[in-house]
């Protein structure tokens, strides 16, 4: 239902399962490294509901009413940091919905709070559509690992429900865990051995696995992440993103309908993240859903269809990447003159009928607004103003994640 829907992108914990909910553990294999919990630093906070006439919400119906993207304004509770702007598709889509009506992950008031009280994760409600890329964005000690470790059943979340695939968590994770592959924290393998025999292992420790097709099995995914040429080759002499790759293969022992990939191209070089970033491609192209977390803004906006935007330890905002993009063009697109002439250029440009002009050391800015540039050009030589320079801004993705946010992002790594 609508109302459901605004209810949980606003944060509201009313309808909520208040009691905990357990995990079931996940075994790991032999080449996996100790689990440890993770203490990824949050500031509690909680976020309320905007509901009267005038509010930023209000507008942003009106928005939606007019085919922008529909737009929901949360408030923080500190009153510090600008407002956060939660994302849906118009009419549905939102982390309302189940896992039955299209989602392969869906979350509500997923919360992890460690022994002190410090929260990892803060009432998430996540929603991610099946087929899709999802870019679990946020900087680092934002609450990505944490909330993925949930999700795979390794640390126990202290309230809050979810599901995956459609199955309610963690009752259904013998059904729904041989179905996701997930890397956590990078791969870990026996250095002497070939990237084939460490396959072998991985493979052997997975009692869903049929060992009489192994071999075939083993084979096919090496072949996918492109290391066929390589599996006779020990561990310690694959590179950086050769590794990575092993380790994905290693998600892909088996059919998955869900792959999750805790930042899989960190510490790589640019080769390296370019061979990740197109095998994830990939592997979404065969209709497997990927859930990716990365603190690179580049990495996201460039493999994942929809994005999640995570900040100490709350998901801030949610939806499709090109919504994003929507909400980017729409931002004021400013032009700056550089010049010694400051004072007559303001002039200029308020005959113009340009809006926010102001002058600085050197320069003159004002809201470009319709008008095209090469006319605030003439008009500007005309006038006998001295231009040394004039620059179009026009607001990128990373402006509209930091103001999100209130912080930056990696941009390139």
């Amino acid at each position: 239902m609508p109302g459901d829907n605004t209810r949980l992108l606003a944060g509201s914990r009313e309808g909520r399962d208040a009691g905990p909910r357990g995990a079931a553990g996940l075994a790991e294999s032999p080449a996996s490294p100790a689990r440890e919990r993770t203490t990824e630093g949050a500031l509690e906070a909680t976020a309320r509901e905007r509901a009267t006439e005038g509010t930023p919400e209000a507008t942003a119906r009106e928005r939606t009413a007019e085919g922008a993207p529909e737009v929901t304004v949360l408030e923080r509770a500190s009153g510090r940091g600008p407002e956060v702007t939660v994302l849906e598709r118009a009419g549905g889509g939102g982390p309302g919905t189940t896992a039955a009506q299209g989602q392969a992950i869906v979350t509500r008031g997923l919360t992890k709070r460690f022994r002190g009280g410090q929260v990892a994760v803060d009432g998430l409600d996540l929603a991610v559509p099946r087929g899709s890329v999802f870019g679990f964005l946020g900087p680092n000690g934002s609450g990505k690992t944490t909330t993925i470790r949930m999700l795979l059943g390794l640390v126990t979340p202290t309230e809050g429900t979810w599901e995956m695939l459609g199955r309610p968590m963690p009752g259904a994770i013998p059904a729904v865990l041989p179905r996701v592959g997930a890397l956590v924290e990078g791969p870990a393998f026996y250095p002497y051995l070939s990237g084939e025999a460490n396959l072998r292992r991985y493979d052997a420790a997975d009692p869903a696995a049929d060992p009489r097709t192994a071999s075939r099995r083993i084979g096919l995914a090496l072949e996918r992440v492109g290391l066929t040429a390589a599996a006779r080759k020990r561990y310690r002499a694959y590179s950086l993103g050769m590794r990575q790759r092993l380790a994905i293969a290693a998600a892909l022992l088996g059919p998955r309908e869900l792959l999750v990939l805790d930042e899989p191209t960190n510490g790589l070089d640019p080769q390296g993240t370019r061979e990740v970033r197109a095998l994830v491609k990939e592997i979404a192209a065969d209709g497997t859903t990927v859930f990716v977390s990365s603190h690179l803004l580049a990495e996201v906006e460039q493999m994942c269809t929809h994005v999640g935007v995570m900040r100490t330890g709350r998901l801030v905002a949610q939806g499709p990447i090109d919504e994003f993009r929507r909400l980017s063009a729409g931002e004021t697109v400013m032009i700056r003159v550089e010049t010694p002439d400051t004072a007559v250029a303001a002039a200029v440009l308020t005959g113009l009928g340009l809006a926010g002009v102001r002058t600085g050391d050197g320069e003159t800015v004002a809201e470009l607004g319709a008008l095209a540039p090469e006319t605030v050009t003439a008009e500007l030589v005309t006038a006998g103003v001295a231009v040394r320079g004039l620059a179009v801004q026009r607001p990128s993705l990373e402006d509209v994640f930091v103001r999100l946010t209130g912080e930056g992002f990696d941009v390139d790594g």
